[in-house]
């Protein structure tokens, strides 16, 4: 095997070391959150290990093909670990509920991808090459020698593709395919996961991504293009928060737009933004940075309290900053 970063035989040294494990992800998860979790949990329970899997949101319910068993549970306090394994979260924050519940534990891991990660736990392996946290518990995995279950692989293929945009993001490098490839050798089942991840969207998210069509606006010479999700929309489509995964990149996918940003009202005085960029030039990171979020460089986030124009305005600003920065 090729050589490999030495933080991860300490990571499977504290694994062997150790019996009762909690792995959590991030608030709202994503598909590279969720498989990264399942993949990991489910590799541990294969080696004896009592393994609790914790996340603040209920799985997707595109991504329910994933945890067949119900592994997901709601986090609970009072608990105790000997471990606790934060996967694919850049911030202690970001982890929410769960984040309350893990004090009680003696070792604390933090495995991600995000340039942006704060490397809150006592180790961190933090690694912004790889274009998903997948590819990082696949490499894990690999280097302990722990077997890769069909299950295993078909949550450790969804984190990839997903968080590459089924590879097609700039972020995806020749060993994200190496990766996915190896995967569906060990049986991820591409057309199950095709289907369920792709081609099953609600008719609520359909009508959701109406309102997106009919709302959105450009300005900065097209260069950039936004769109609101008010709590209103959600009411009047039937849709929830986990239908609005993926809707930007139908705006960014506009030739002339640079950088696409979304905008949801998560309560009166606080709004979600997502910014999506399609140029290194513009490094959306660091803009969501200025608002106290972060991610990547093509992706990233924020919350931001205040009024929703207040808001919009700043981001806008900050937005148009980073493109005039360019020329």
């Amino acid at each position: 095997m090729k050589s490999y970063p030495k933080i991860i035989d300490r990571i499977i040294e504290i694994i062997r070391e150790h019996k009762t494990f909690c792995i959590v992800g991030h608030v709202r998860p994503d598909g590279d959150c969720i498989g990264s979790e399942l993949g990991l949990a489910l590799a541990l329970i294969n080696e004896g290990k009592k393994v609790t899997v914790w996340n603040e949101d209920a799985v997707p319910q595109k991504l329910k093909f994933l945890d067949p068993d119900g592994l997901f549970q709601i986090p609970k306090r009072g608990q105790k670990f000997d471990c606790v394994i934060a996967t694919d979260c850049a911030s202690f924050q970001r982890l929410g509920k769960a984040g309350d519940c893990i004090a009680n534990r003696k070792m604390f891991i933090n495995i991600d991808h995000h340039e942006s990660n704060t490397r809150y736990a006592d180790v961190n392996w933090v690694s912004a090459r790889e274009a998903s946290t997948g590819e990082l518990i696949f490499r894990l995995l690999k280097v302990a020698r722990w077997p890769i279950t069909r299950l295993i692989a078909d949550n450790l293929f969804t984190a990839v593709s997903t968080d590459t945009g089924s590879f097609q993001y700039p972020t995806t490098r020749p060993g994200t395919f190496h990766t996915g490839a190896e995967l569906v050798t060990r049986g991820a089942n591409l057309a199950k996961i095709c289907d369920e991840v792709y081609q099953s969207y609600p008719l609520s998210r359909a009508k959701l991504l109406k309102h997106v069509y009919s709302t959105f606006r450009l300005t900065h010479g097209d260069q950039i293009a936004y769109f609101w999700l008010k709590k209103a929309d959600f009411t009047r489509t039937g849709a929830v928060a986990d239908d609005s995964e993926g809707l930007i990149d139908h705006i960014r996918e506009i030739e002339p737009v640079v950088v696409a940003c979304l905008f949801e009202e998560l309560n009166p005085d606080l709004t979600r933004i997502s910014l999506r960029s399609k140029t290194d030039k513009v490094n959306v990171n660091e803009i969501a940075a200025q608002f106290g979020g972060g991610g990547h460089k093509a992706a990233a986030g924020a919350r931001i309290p205040g009024k929703p124009l207040a808001v919009q305005r700043q981001v806008l600003t900050a937005v148009k900053k980073a493109l005039d920065a360019m020329k």
